[in-house]
């Protein structure tokens, strides 16, 4: 009888696949809500929200635009840059390559994404400033997701104390949070393009960590 030991290694990968797979389908049911406006309701009740806050409170804008901006095209690409070009110093060439591969083609899907799905942004007397282009999904929420997750989940590998590892991973996922939660208290997205990006982007990030994963296995 095969050890059960044996297969402890592959529970691991497993379980993060059906959790990528279970956020893409996540991802796909939330596209179809939004295109069909059963998201509506929900994304206005937020956006007024929203809204008030930022009004009753007006120091909340300016700190919501200093997170959103982690989560800029600039910013996130300075980021990926300089770990990329620090993996590729250290021998990690492939995970180098492999990173800056599942980052540009999440950006190339979002931007697909966005023309497909055609949702436009909230209106602009609800918005914290004016943002151009469509709206699902958000962006900032999906590169967030894919860039910081997929770093910190690099970093938190190379760390052996489980309390570590749960820091850093916890770390990469408040960023990402942060991100996406901005863009909903400054009013230049619905709720359901900052889910949508979160579950892109996770589901992304996890499956392109395995592919690096099966490679250096081999």
């Amino acid at each position: 009888m095969q050890d059960p030991d044996h297969y402890r290694p592959l529970i691991r990968p497993l379980l993060a696949g059906l959790a990528a797979l279970l956020l893409a389908v996540v991802f796909i049911l939330l596209a179809d809500e939004v295109t069909e406006g059963d998201t509506r309701g929900f994304d206005t009740s937020l956006l007024y929200a929203a809204q008030a806050l930022r009004a009753d409170h007006p120091w909340v804008a300016e700190v919501m635009r200093d997170l959103s901006g982690l989560g800029s095209t600039v910013v996130l690409t300075v980021f990926t840059v300089a770990a990329c070009g620090y993996l590729a110093l250290v021998g990690a060439r492939m995970v180098s390559a492999l990173v800056a591969m599942s980052i540009l083609s999440a950006a190339a899907l979002v931007s697909l994404f966005k023309t497909l799905f055609g949702q436009l942004r909230p209106g602009a007397a609800f918005a914290e400033f004016l943002a151009s282009g469509l709206s699902f999904p958000s962006g900032h929420a999906s590169m967030s997701a894919v860039v910081f997750l997929t770093f910190g989940a690099l970093l938190a590998s190379r760390h052996s104390r489980p309390r570590e590892r749960w820091y850093i991973l916890g770390a990469a996922t408040g960023l990402t949070l942060l991100v996406g939660l901005s863009r909903v208290a400054l009013g230049v997205h619905w709720a359901s393009d900052v889910l949508g990006g979160w579950a892109f982007g996770t589901a992304w990030a996890v499956m392109w960590l395995l592919v690096a994963r099966h490679l250096a296995g081999r």
